[in-house]
């Protein structure tokens, strides 16, 4: 099939996503697993998100001006496109390069809530689609409680979680660019943004200050990147989720919660799963439930099996809810 057949199997499978006022985001193609390994379309608002996959950027690119020139036949209302190269020489271009228009979306809308967006700020798109269906859970589950968003990134999940009445958030993050993000989309739903809850540190010893200040917290969100190393310690999806686990457990009250996210492509749901099995065998937490990743993501009319087996998850982005026991 052409890529102008693919696309059209995909938006049609994904048409009751757009909204009205073109303020959502969702995957509108997912080359990967529907059909074309080197291109995915994301849709932020009325900008279009181009990742160009392909090893041979020049061919790749050659693709992207077909899907643009059917897209916005096709949906006149978009009004900007950005490139990310994948195998770009450039950070500018791997981070995204306007292809089309002039101002790419700032914001996005999701379940009523705003989230400021920063299309070229970094290599992907400042916004993860792949946890929608975890914001929702946080706004169902987070009225009354603290919250502690470690690896918070841009902030979302933290964002969700005081959308859903969480009595305090802290978003912790390397990155003080990022966390000005997450301020900006405090500032687009009217939160107040107090600056002791926004710390720019490295997971490790900011861990160890907690513990050492003897703050707890009723739920601890952990979503680390697939692999870091800085001069205070070690994330490595692969290899050190127990230990990532075991660092933020002493910080959670006795009944709360802990969320876990493994995103490693090459960690099948099957050792995620037994990683977090054998954390449980002390009794002192508890697997409650497992968060699914929305089917736009994942790809519609799907004709390529993921790299690993992702079961019993449903995607390569682990999600996982626990419940946590206090010795």
């Amino acid at each position: 099939m052409s890529v102008i057949q693919l696309l059209q199997q995909a938006i049609e499978a994904r048409h009751h996503l757009f909204d009205a006022a073109h303020h959502s985001a969702f995957r509108l193609f997912n080359g990967f697993s529907e059909g074309d390994p080197d291109l995915v379309i994301d849709l932020y608002g009325a900008t279009l998100v181009f990742h160009n996959y392909a090893e041979d950027v020049t061919q790749g690119l050659a693709q992207v001006k077909q899907a643009h020139e059917f897209l916005l036949h096709l949906l006149p209302w978009i009004h900007a496109e950005v490139v990310k190269t994948r195998s770009g020489l450039t950070q500018m271009e791997r981070r995204g390069q306007l292809f089309f228009g002039d101002n790419p979306d700032d914001k996005i809308q999701e379940q009523n809530i705003w989230y400021a967006i920063d299309l070229m700020m970094n290599r992907d798109a400042s916004f993860y689609l792949d946890t929608r269906y975890l914001r929702q859970w946080l706004i169902k589950n987070m009225r009354d409680k603290s919250v502690l968003n470690t690896f918070a990134y841009t902030g979302s999940l933290g964002v969700a979680a005081l959308a859903g009445g969480a009595n305090r958030v802290v978003q912790l993050d390397l990155n003080r660019q990022f966390l000005n993000l997450a301020k900006e989309s405090y500032a687009l739903n009217g939160f107040p943004v107090p600056k002791r809850d926004f710390i720019v540190a490295d997971f490790f010893p900011a861990i160890s200050r907690f513990k050492h200040g003897g703050e707890r917290f009723d739920c601890i969100l952990i979503d680390p990147p697939f692999f870091s190393t800085t001069s205070k310690g070690k994330v490595d999806q692969v290899h050190e989720s127990a230990r990532l686990i075991n660092k933020v457990r002493p910080l959670i009250n006795d009944g709360g919660t802990l969320v876990a996210i493994n995103n490693a492509l090459y960690v099948s749901g099957g050792e995620y799963i037994q990683t977090l099995e054998s954390l449980c065998k002390d009794g002192y937490l508890k697997i409650k439930e497992l968060i699914p990743v929305p089917e736009d993501v994942i790809g519609y009319n799907r004709t390529n099996a993921p790299i690993t087996d992702p079961s019993p998850f449903n995607h390569s982005t682990k999600i996982a809810i626990l419940d946590v026991k206090r010795k």
